[in-house]
């Protein structure tokens, strides 16, 4: 018996999936998974020109679906060459009174729109766009929350064929500049004021710092407020365009930049990532209809701002003909009564969510509240949960099949901006497996490499990809991009894309990744993932937080944890004894720290994820290169301090 299994789709729901339907279509009904992924990565494009034909991409396919590189390597391939299409053509899709888009924030459900509806505002604000003269290839910024109107304004720049580029208004001024100011928008669609927390923000005068500082901006759109805009002209939002005009869209190739996304940038100004129309459409609904399961009539959530990838995953949910579910503010509120770590799962409930999408730390922190979904919420509608930022601990699989529903799909997945989608994704064919990705993405050549570059399974190594793919990144925006981008992804293992993860594959075709490889332990020579860690001390109830990195010591490498305690507690030596313990028996004795450190706060990058990298560099008297990508930058003076003497 295999214990790892916590949930076996049942053969109705086997049956029932997009994934069946579509390996029987290209003749693998009956075959095993594998069969269907190597077939997906061997004949590239018989398989995507598969997934164009299956999920109803509307548009002219052209009679070539891929033109291999001369060289025969990943890059410099040609997808769909003959190919003309439109993405905001494709959301848009469907009746009038079908539902689209239900909108929330901390107080819950705020609005509701139809496809009707959508379209209609789609329209109206594409035809300002068009007045102040965007047209295919012009940049379109915006500084916007996560609701209609940041959807509205992106879809209505994708209806021109123009590319698409968006922060979120808690950013500062500096942080907006180095990834906005790259692409020189000749649009800016931002809001003045913004509520986050319970209360309400005020960023004018950030929007006129800004404007002032984007050569080629004519136009500022304000949505909510006034605002400087410098020498461009003003607009207010619901003045922009015409409320009467026409849907109408600007077919465009396959390869046209859609959306420039942004790394953290932590280790430098943030790399500017240029995505295809074609290759975000493609890979999006082959990741929602395939792996997802996401049908027409489903309601597809994901906590998320405008400037992380998820934003732009969820809500191509509506070429599923699926609704989206738009959420502002914080995922938990902070009440008069206390955290509210309610919110996110009533609101799933009255909006009739069957896909569920959070991070591992909302997980943790509603287990630990002692709250459970299904005790408090009608759930009967989910049918998955899926989980992205970080690895998802073994433990924490328990608690959503006890906590939230025990017959449904959880998927912990992993990609990155840079591919705008996953490498490991969820299945509805196979079994879920504790602390593991179910299995590899379709039409992607999915490796683990060790040290030799030899493919290896059970062992830790690099998580790599060896075929070309779709939503590969056209470029790096700006000078230089196209050797930047090689750089990145290129250098170290030519013609092979090494992603950053630090992973293992098991013997099921699953995998498990242990963290990013620029944060990977060394002590003794020995590559330890940080994930083992984070996922041991996450158990103890004593600690709301936790940090992890290597420093230098004699030539080798120790581990450092930094603890930052419950509000009211205490790190102390007792219980960084039992830390250590708990370690040592969970992972391995390479892998308990040689320091502990009691701390104030963990940095964290603007979108949410740990910053290892500058603690390190802080604690070494190294100099952080973008102290503006982080959201609590002051949180790095604590480390100044830290040294061996003072460790527990």
């Amino acid at each position: 018996m295999d214990t790892d299994i916590v949930w076996r789709p049942s053969e109705a729901w086997i049956a029932a999936a997009n994934l069946t339907r579509f390996a029987a279509a290209q003749g693998f009904g009956g075959a095993s998974y594998d069969v269907l992924h190597r077939w997906s990565t061997s004949q590239p494009g018989a398989f995507w020109s598969a997934v164009w034909d299956f999920c109803g991409v509307i548009g002219d396919k052209g009679s070539v679906s891929y033109v291999p590189a001369a060289d025969g390597g990943m890059l410099g391939g040609q997808w769909f060459p003959e190919a003309r299409l439109n993405f905001a053509e494709n959301l848009l899709r469907g009746a009038d009174a079908e539902p689209a888009i239900i909108e929330s924030d901390e107080a819950g459900i705020s609005r509701r729109t139809t496809r009707g509806g959508l379209r209609a505002e789609v329209a109206r604000v594409a035809a300002g766009l068009r007045a102040a003269g965007v047209v295919a290839g012009d940049r379109v910024a915006g500084i916007l929350p996560n609701r209609i109107e940041a959807l509205v304004a992106l879809l209505a720049t994708a209806a021109l064929g123009a590319t698409w580029s968006s922060c979120s208004p808690d950013f500062g001024a500096v942080a907006i500049l180095d990834r906005l100011g790259q692409i020189a928008p000749r649009v800016l669609i931002a809001t003045p004021r913004y509520c986050y927390g319970g209360k309400e923000h005020d960023i004018s005068g950030r929007i006129g710092e800004l404007a002032a500082q984007m050569p080629g901006l004519t136009d500022v759109v304000l949505i909510g407020g006034e605002a400087p805009v410098g020498g461009a002209r003003a607009h207010r939002w619901e003045d922009f365009g015409d409320a009467g005009a026409p849907l109408s869209f600007t077919r465009v190739p396959f390869a046209q930049p859609l959306y420039v996304l942004y790394t953290s940038g932590t280790t430098g100004k943030p790399k500017a990532i240029v995505h295809s129309t074609g290759g975000v459409l493609l890979q999006h609904l082959k990741e929602h209809q395939l792996h997802g399961d996401v049908k027409p009539g489903d309601t597809v959530s994901w906590y998320t701002n405008t400037a992380w990838m998820m934003y732009h995953w969820v809500i191509s949910a509506l070429a599923c003909n699926a609704s989206v579910v738009l959420t502002d503010g914080a995922a938990i509120p902070r009440t008069a009564d206390g955290l509210d770590v309610g919110l996110l799962w009533r609101v799933a409930a009255e909006a009739g969510v069957t896909h569920f999408g959070i991070s591992p730390k909302f997980l943790l922190t509603v287990a630990e509240a002692g709250y459970r979904p299904s005790e408090r919420v009608d759930l009967s509608k989910l049918l998955s949960v899926l989980s992205a930022g970080a690895p998802v601990a073994p433990d924490q699989f328990d608690w959503l099949y006890d906590a939230v529903k025990a017959d449904m799909m959880f998927a912990s997945i992993s990609g990155g901006t840079e591919i705008i989608g996953c490498f490991m994704i969820g299945n509805p064919t196979l079994p879920v497996r504790r602390g593991q990705l179910t299995c590899k993405a379709l039409g992607h050549a999915v490796d683990v490499l060790d040290e030799r570059h030899a493919s290896v399974i059970g062992r830790k190594g690099d998580l790599v990809c060896t075929e070309p793919f779709p939503s590969m990144p056209l470029t790096f925006w700006g000078e230089g991009g196209d050797k930047r981008y090689h750089d990145t992804y290129f250098a170290q293992r030519p013609g092979i894309w090494t992603h950053g993860d630090l992973a293992e594959q098991t013997i099921h075709g699953s995998a498990i990744i242990y963290g990013r490889t620029d944060t990977t332990l060394k002590p003794g020579g020995v590559r330890i993932g940080t994930a083992e860690i984070y996922a041991t001390v996450e158990s103890f109830h004593e600690v709301e937080d936790c940090l992890v990195f290597g420093a230098p010591v004699s030539g080798d490498e120790e581990i450092v944890l930094c603890l930052k305690p419950i509000e009211g507690g205490s790190i102390s030596a007792e219980l960084a004894g039992r830390i250590r313990k708990a370690i040592r028996e969970a992972a391995s004795p390479r892998h308990v720290p040689h320091r502990i450190h009691a701390i104030a706060a963990v940095p964290y990058t603007l979108n949410g994820k740990r910053v290892e990298g500058a603690a390190r560099a802080t604690m070494l008297g190294e100099v952080v290169k973008n102290r503006d990508s982080l959201s609590n930058p002051e949180a790095l003076e604590i480390f100044r301090s830290l040294s061996r003497d003072s460790a527990l």
